[in-house]
């Protein structure tokens, strides 16, 4: 397939704010958008959360401001729903304190929601005076609820996944690294082969690796140029190794 990108080209990684670059996307052309956003929890990337050494965590993380946090969303989900193809879906990570703020984008856009899934993972932040959290939330949501592809490669596919984080022993990792395993499974069921895969918010670069190892085509944005020199680094690996 022949696709207008207008100024990016296809199974390409690109240095820029998803807010500058989303809207230079033509209109329907991803056939799915993973991504996993900031949260606006003031997060600490260097501090020793889930058991990491923090002399191996990448800087520069981006946070967003609290009070700028709904605006921020409604206006990257509005964009994503936009380049999204008519049978195109969207896979939004979240954490829980910023869920709403997602939930309204999400309505805002126009787009349905068709489930709202859980993942678990094996581990939290240790907390003195609340439950730890050990999961993140995931909404699968499409443009038109009547047609998308949804591939039920399991008999009986539920919305909780149990899924490790990965260890990645005394190598260089950005805070936020999403597992091989767990975006494989979204790409498995929710697009095809030769499909366009985009990810905004490219951070390691997971959702690229694993699309192209997929045999997906794949787009993504990353405002942190330490980040994007990394996710640059591991798609210029042999498919597999990252």
């Amino acid at each position: 397939m022949n696709r207008d990108l207008g100024p990016f080209r296809e199974d390409m990684v690109y240095e820029g704010d998803a807010l500058d670059l989303l809207p230079q996307v033509p209109d329907g052309i991803v056939d799915l958008i993973v991504t996993d956003p900031p949260f606006a929890i003031d997060f600490k990337a260097q501090r020793l959360n889930y058991n990491r050494t923090g002399s191996h965590v990448l800087e520069g993380y981006r946070e967003i401001p609290g009070e700028e946090y709904g605006e921020f969303t409604r206006r990257w989900i509005t964009e994503a729903a936009r380049v999204l193809s008519p049978e195109g879906s969207m896979y939004i990570f979240s954490g829980w304190n910023r869920l709403r703020d997602i939930l309204e984008g999400v309505d805002e856009a126009g787009l349905t929601t068709i489930n709202h899934i859980i993942w678990k993972y094996q581990f939290g932040v240790f907390t003195k005076k609340k439950y730890v959290t050990s999961h993140y939330h995931i909404l699968f949501v499409v443009r038109d609820p009547k047609h998308y592809t949804f591939n039920k490669i399991e008999h009986y596919p539920e919305d909780v996944w149990v899924i490790n984080r990965e260890y990645w022993k005394g190598r260089k990792k950005t805070p936020t690294k999403l597992p091989s395993e767990l975006v494989k499974k979204i790409l498995d069921y929710s697009s095809n082969p030769g499909d366009l895969v985009l990810d905004p918010f490219l951070g390691s670069g997971t959702v690229a690796a694993v699309a192209r190892d997929g045999g997906r085509h794949f787009l993504g944005f990353e405002v942190v140029p330490e980040y994007c020199a990394f996710a640059r680094e591991s798609l210029s690996r042999k498919p597999g190794r990252r």
